[in-house]
């Protein structure tokens, strides 16, 4: 019953404990800096033979769990221009590596790998024959890293807006001004238990951060702040974004009032279709072209072009268009093959749409743009309507607007048409085109 007794007294979860002691290191070794180690990379994970160190300055933290196994340094307290992540097997490394503390890597033995410009090093990894870097074991943790004797006084944060945010800045910290939890993202916790989760940060222009939260973390279940201000954390690069990792809740200095509602979303008849095409001689090289009369920019948030297919009445396909912003008297060109198109046309379209999209007609369906409200801005073609045998087929050919429109219209008006095909009825020419003699995207 004592040797229980003393078991669970000695099982706490309590990381509340004393520090334990770490001397420090002024030992000279051949030090290199962040840029040049990344520089051993080349295109596949490395093994560090020279018997050399980095250095740098610890900016993260793991005593609220938002960080697990890993340490995140930069190569200088203030005006950081490199950053480096280590995976380690060291729980509770906050209690051997202060924020802001300098410490020495010593590199011989240690991989280096790098995953979309996202460089980190660690012990190694194996799997199905694949070298990765893998966490250093906690047994040699401290004959690689040591802690210099160097004062530590702090890091100065970098201060930068979203639009800001620059590739040098990765696995560095810095803090992102003036921005807020997405709308829709109020009232949720910042992680869903024992899950890592994404939470969306914008800024008062709807530029978007994604904010990278564990479920593992003690403020997981706390609900998300619902003001305004700035967010401390490390930057890293995954899936062609940039994320933030907080270390804490208090990096969170949220104590503004919101962002006032961004409008966003307009409606005007000068974005109209353009071009319709239908290669006689290449289906991969379909495409379709908007164009916008005005002379000011529009964004097209919230706008899209539909696809009715054949004598349908219900919507086959959609591509959303709100990515996208159409300078003054510039023309948008969609295709559904992106690689044959640019093969064909020898540039390469705004967007790729995907096979069966409202890019892709093989000339007897019906096409519809429709602004952010539900409203029909143009159309091509009579909606219920096969288009075979009318007044709006383009099969194996071409429907190309008359020069001189400059307005959409919700109603199909052939008038405003020469269209080409391979059959000529009410009033269509039985000329079929070829890609790319016959067509011309991108200009209007």
């Amino acid at each position: 019953m004592i040797a229980i007794g003393v078991m669970l007294a000695s099982c706490v979860k309590n990381r509340e404990f004393d520090t334990p002691k770490n001397e420090c290191s002024n030992e000279d070794f051949t030090i290199i800096s962040i840029l040049e180690l990344k520089k051993f990379y080349t295109d596949k994970t490395v093994q560090i033979q020279e018997d050399i160190a980095v250095q740098g300055y610890v900016i993260s933290s793991d005593k609220e769990g938002n960080f697990f196994n890993i340490i995140y340094f930069q190569d200088a307290p203030a005006n950081p221009t490199e950053g480096l992540q280590l995976e380690l097997e060291l729980r509770d490394s906050h209690l051997f590596f202060d924020v802001g503390q300098q410490i020495t890597i010593k590199l011989k033995g240690l991989y280096l790998g790098q995953s979309n410009g996202d460089y980190k090093i660690g012990g190694v990894f194996t799997s199905f024959g694949n070298i990765s870097v893998g966490r250093l074991p906690k047994n040699v943790v401290f004959d690689h890293v040591l802690v210099s004797c160097k004062a530590n006084n702090g890091i100065q944060l970098t201060s930068i807006a979203i639009s800001e945010l620059n590739e040098n800045m990765v696995n560095t910290l810095v803090r992102v001004n003036n921005v807020e939890f997405k709308l829709d993202e109020l009232g949720k916790s910042y992680a869903v238990k024992e899950e890592e989760t994404l939470r969306t940060l914008v800024d008062c222009s709807d530029k978007e951060l994604v904010l990278v939260n564990s479920g593992y973390s003690d403020f997981q279940s706390k609900i998300v702040p619902d003001k305004m201000g700035n967010a401390t954390g490390i930057l890293t690069f995954n899936k062609n974004e940039y994320q933030l990792i907080i270390r804490n809740e208090n990096d969170l200095d949220f104590n503004e009032e919101r962002c006032e509602d961004l409008i966003d979303e307009f409606t005007s008849n000068s974005i109209l279709i353009t071009e319709i095409a239908d290669p006689d001689n290449n289906a991969g090289a379909r495409f379709v072209e908007l164009y916008n009369s005005d002379n000011e920019r529009l964004s097209l948030n919230g706008w899209s072009l539909l696809r009715y297919t054949n004598d349908n009445t219900e919507v086959s396909s959609t591509i959303d268009l709100s990515d996208f912003v159409m300078e003054g008297k510039e023309v948008l060109v969609i295709s559904p093959n992106a690689e044959e198109f640019e093969e064909v046309y020898d540039f390469a379209p705004d967007i790729s749409a995907g096979t069966n999209s409202p890019a892709d007609s093989n000339g007897d369906d019906n096409i519809v743009l429709v602004d952010p409200f539900g409203k029909i801005i143009d159309l091509f073609g009579v909606v219920g309507q096969d288009g075979s045998n009318t007044n709006h087929e383009f099969e194996d050919g071409r429907a190309v607007r008359n020069i001189d429109i400059e307005f959409g219209s919700p109603v199909f008006k052939s008038s405003e048409w020469i269209i080409y095909n391979d059959t000529g009825n009410e009033g269509t020419l039985n000329q079929p085109q070829n890609a790319p003699v016959d067509f011309t995207p991108g200009r209007r």
